[in-house]
């Protein structure tokens, strides 16, 4: 059986809030209040979206999400009342596609779905080419345009950018931008990419002081915006 969304949250009565409010909007729910119970799910459920919540009876959500992210192809939501900037950021450098803190509406939860839905379905495009306003970023051809004129990049800035690119539109932390294009001994080397984001900005951005498309996620990373911010 597949399911469009599976709840992982032990309090019950947050548990049934979120199954009845996201039933009401037409999602096939299922609900799991365990890290064992949640996997054994994902295995019958297979699940499009997963809401996890990291204070678990028997574990750590921080650990159990490698294990689903290894068993299905869920885009990951977390929801907890931690909100420490460490944990965001361990939460995305751990797969996490976006993180949502409680107290939270309604509202910006079903929003927050949405935008996880868009991105599942544009997940595995035909021709690996991102296009946001009048940047183009090709990845089969490693090219990069920008309102149809081709632009020279150095190849540290293309890697750059093409991982922001094959992010869609995700946050990517500091911590996994440099372990990709450095290696993990430069984990903690944020000064390499403000430079090279600083270079970006300069080639690809109208005014390099108020980026549309290089965004800055303060102490956490960065990401691609559409060219609208």
């Amino acid at each position: 059986m597949s399911v469009d969304i599976l709840i992982i949250e032990d309090e019950p009565g947050l548990s049934r809030m979120l199954a009845t409010t996201l039933g009401a909007q037409g999602y096939a729910v299922s609900t799991a209040m365990r890290a064992d119970e949640a996997l054994a799910r994902v295995a019958v459920d297979d699940p499009a979206l997963i809401l996890l919540d990291l204070g678990l009876p028997d574990g750590d959500g921080l650990q159990l999400l490698p294990l689903l992210k290894q068993r299905c192809q869920a885009q990951v939501l977390i929801v907890s009342a931690r909100d420490q900037e460490s944990d965001k950021i361990a939460a995305l450098d751990a797969g996490a596609e976006d993180y949502l803190t409680k107290p939270f509406s309604v509202a910006e939860l079903l929003a927050r779905l949405r935008v996880a839905q868009r991105r599942r379905q544009e997940a595995a495009p035909v021709t690996q080419c991102y296009r946001a306003g009048e940047l183009v970023v090709d990845l089969d051809q490693r090219q990069v345009s920008l309102a149809g004129e081709p632009v020279k990049l150095t190849p540290k800035e293309y890697q750059l950018l093409a991982i922001l690119a094959q992010a869609g539109g995700r946050v990517v932390t500091h911590a996994q931008l440099l372990q990709a294009i450095w290696g993990r001994h430069h984990s903690d080397d944020t000064h390499y990419l403000r430079i090279y984001l600083r270079q970006l900005r300069q080639k690809l951005e109208r005014d390099a002081s108020e980026p549309r498309y290089l965004l800055t996620e303060p102490g956490v990373g960065y990401r691609l915006g559409d060219g609208t911010a």
